[in-house]
């Protein structure tokens, strides 16, 4: 994640602090609580072997990838019996619950947007499921309901995803999503009248809603067939355009590409409808990118780049001119601007050049462009001028990160969200003219934040590769090497892991835990080349950064083995997977969530195949041989493993749940040693998004529970 700490005084100052602020701490209290048994299943084994490139791989819980099969269902059934008695046992699970839900019974805000003169923002209470959408007339007015999405069903597993007010605020599109599946519903809302439109569009995924004239454009696949519904591979993303108050048959088809199977479409309009930008893509980066002139019935699809290597993203436009950022010729990104009656790259004009810092979005607000750099993993705003001058620096509150900002060309007011390890987000409201920022919403969450700290460390991985991590713990904590520590990880994509501040995280806190993020390889903290050198055969660099960090905590006495925790989730799965498979007697505990495990087959399911950037494929020899040497399922051995709870949900069509199980199944065999291998798999749940309140207090309930009781870790 992301903090200034201006490189953090050399390690011997540093262990010369903690030493100070030991002064007013005591050792680590030591408990040993007793063992709980469990009893595996004995999961079937079949004769399944594939040839790659003349190496036999065995796959004897190929059957577990058939999610619709009884057999498999009543795997899931009887593995779910074996976790629940186990987490049942543990005496504080209930103390626990009972303190994530005071912790998460506070009102909750996003940054309002402001829509044809009407503030929309939303609100969650407490704990409500999902968050409700408000509106106000002006920010002194009465707050009204727009949107309840604790109404689309009774148990909170319907949920809304992304959304989009038509120009006028007439109307809002708006997609939903049934027990965290990836397939989204468009439906539209009659604001005037408070009423739904007949209007529903079904088989999106991975589309954005951008309006046009009386309509808007959207993206979706053909339907799949009922077998293949969460986990046959997503093929032929096509564009499309619905008229309000027609049926979806009569949607017309605006882009597609027959000869690339593979290819994905993203659709944007600018702000005032004049142009329509698609972005083509077959994996996580690069995407080429057209426009369409909307103001003229007869105008073609014209190419910006045609290419699939860079990143291009347009931001918005002012007359003919759009301005678009990228990584082409600046691996930190870039802003450009574009004649789109001359897009050639020729063409091209430079407004905000590349910079140290990593560029990651720009928005366009007032009259300038707002800048979100990172600077050593940390938020940073600048204000430009349309002409690329410097306009003012946005004064943050702190290191942390910046969540978003919302506001439109031609608005003086703009909000955002700030947060960071130890502050709750909090809302502030400032001037674009000249940078002017006060609070405008406060967390009243029950925690004492003041009472904790965070430093950044940059520490030295296996090949010399300097990377940062963040150690965030109560002042004055002793580093007697015995306190229970969760290390987080991602690594991959060009995603980021900023500074944010974590309702459950906050409990490891509360009960002289330390938590920590490492910023490793394969992320987006420190540009394209970050990115790059966890990609592919270079991915084992991310695992050995994240070995790195439980190494240097170890060494430098925050914690023990026995007493050290990792957790990923997604790629963060992957990332915890190889990493205890690698190194099992490193850690005390493993909690690998929605990974992406099988490393052979992931580009076989929904949309794994647009991973191949990062991963490559094993349908070659280089990408099987490298592929093959860290994939965990294909990598568990008789080994003393940590204490595992594999986690994923039986919807989830992002990353199939087969990979979670097959881990489990394999790990579950070849346990030597007597810590727990579990897997909690949740019903009516997908990847992440969108999952209710309540069933993220149980599942964190239970995360930490295990975490705690096998640290040994006395609860205060």
């Amino acid at each position: 994640m992301r903090l200034n700490y201006l490189l953090l005084f050399a390690l011997a100052f540093f262990i010369t602090q903690c030493n100070e602020n030991a002064k007013n701490s005591t050792t680590a209290p030591s408990v040993q609580y007793k063992k709980i048994p469990v009893k595996y299943l004995q999961t079937k084994k079949d004769n399944v072997v594939d040839d790659y490139f003349g190496t036999p791989v065995k796959d004897p819980y190929r059957w577990l990838e058939d999610d619709q099969s009884e057999e498999t269902k009543k795997w899931v059934i009887e593995q779910n019996k074996i976790t629940d008695k186990y987490l049942s046992q543990i005496p504080f699970r209930n103390t626990i619950k009972k303190r994530l839900t005071k912790l998460w019974n506070y009102a909750k805000f996003s940054p309002p947007s402001k829509v044809a003169g009407k503030y929309y923002f939303f609100k969650n209470d407490g704990l409500q499921n999902q968050s409700v959408l408000y509106v106000q007339d002006d920010l002194e007015a009465t707050p009204k309901v727009v949107l309840d999405p604790n109404k689309f069903s009774k148990d909170g597993t319907v949920a809304l995803g992304g959304f989009d007010f038509s120009k006028d605020g007439h109307f809002l599109a708006y997609q939903i999503s049934e027990g965290g599946s990836d397939w989204q519903t468009i439906l539209v809302k009659d604001l005037q009248t408070n009423q739904l439109l007949k209007d529903s569009i079904n088989w999106v995924k991975f589309s954005d809603i951008s309006w046009y004239k009386d309509g808007f454009f959207y993206s979706r696949y053909p339907e799949p067939t009922s077998d293949d519904k969460l986990k046959g591979a997503n093929l032929f993303h096509q564009v499309y355009y619905h008229k309000l108050h027609t049926n979806q048959s009569e949607d017309q088809l605006v882009y597609a590409d027959r000869s690339h199977e593979k290819y994905n479409f993203y659709c944007n309009t600018t702000e005032d409808e004049h142009y329509l930008a698609i972005s083509v893509a077959e994996s996580t980066s690069g995407n080429a990118l057209i426009i369409k002139d909307l103001t003229d019935p007869n105008s073609e699809f014209v190419p910006v780049t045609e290419k699939l290597e860079s990143d291009f993203s347009v931001i918005d436009n002012i007359n003919n001119m759009l301005y678009i950022l990228t990584n082409e010729g600046a691996p930190n990104q870039r802003l450009i601007a574009v004649n789109a009656d001359a897009p050639s790259k020729k063409n091209w004009k430079e407004i905000i050049p590349e910079s140290k810092d990593v560029l990651r979005s720009i928005s366009f607000i007032g009259d300038k462009f707002f800048a979100h750099y990172l600077h050593n993993a940390s938020s940073k705003i600048v204000a430009y001028n349309t002409d690329g001058s410097k306009a003012y620096d946005l004064k943050l509150p702190g290191i942390g990160t910046v969540g978003s900002l919302t506001g439109k060309k031609g608005d003086t007011e703009a909000f955002f969200g700030f947060s960071s390890f130890t502050r709750p987000n909090t809302i502030y409201q400032f001037n674009t003219e000249d940078g002017a920022t006060k609070i405008f919403k406060k967390s009243g969450i029950d925690f004492d934040s003041d009472a904790y700290e965070t430093r950044q460390i940059f520490y030295k991985s296996k090949d010399g590769t300097k990377v940062p991590m963040f150690v965030t713990y109560k002042k004055g904590l002793l580093l007697d090497g015995k306190r229970p520590t969760l290390l987080y990880g991602y690594g991959g994509f060009n995603i980021s892991i900023p500074p944010r501040f974590s309702l459950v995280r906050s409990l490891i806190l509360e009960n002289d835990g330390i938590y920590v993020v490492a910023n490793i390889r394969g992320g987006g903290e420190f540009g394209q080349q970050w990115h790059l050198d966890g990609t592919k055969e270079k991915k084992q660099n991310v695992f050995d950064d994240f070995i790195a960090a439980a190494e240097y905590l170890i060494d430098n006495h925050f914690t023990s083995p026995e007493h050290l925790a990792i957790e990923g989730g997604s790629n963060g799965g992957l990332l915890v997977g190889a990493c205890m498979t690698q190194r099992p007697e490193l850690f005390g505990v493993a909690f690998p969530r929605v990974g992406v495990l099988d490393m052979l087959r992931y580009h076989k399911f929904t949309i794994g195949r647009a991973w191949s950037y990062d991963y490559g494929l094993s349908e070659t020899k280089k990408g099987f041989d490298y592929l093959y040497k860290y994939s965990p399922v294909h990598n568990v051995k008789d080994a003393d493993y940590p204490a595992t709870m594999i986690m994923t949900g039986d919807h989830d069509d992002r990353v199939v749940p087969a990979h979670s199980f097959k881990f489990a199944a394999a790990l579950q065999a070849h346990q030597m040693g007597d810590k727990p291998i579990l897997i909690r798999i949740e019903t009516s749940a997908g990847h992440g998004a969108g999952k209710p309140t309540d069933k993220v207090i149980q599942e964190s309930a239970d995360m930490l529970s295990f975490f705690f009781y096998n640290t040994n870790t006395p609860l205060n």
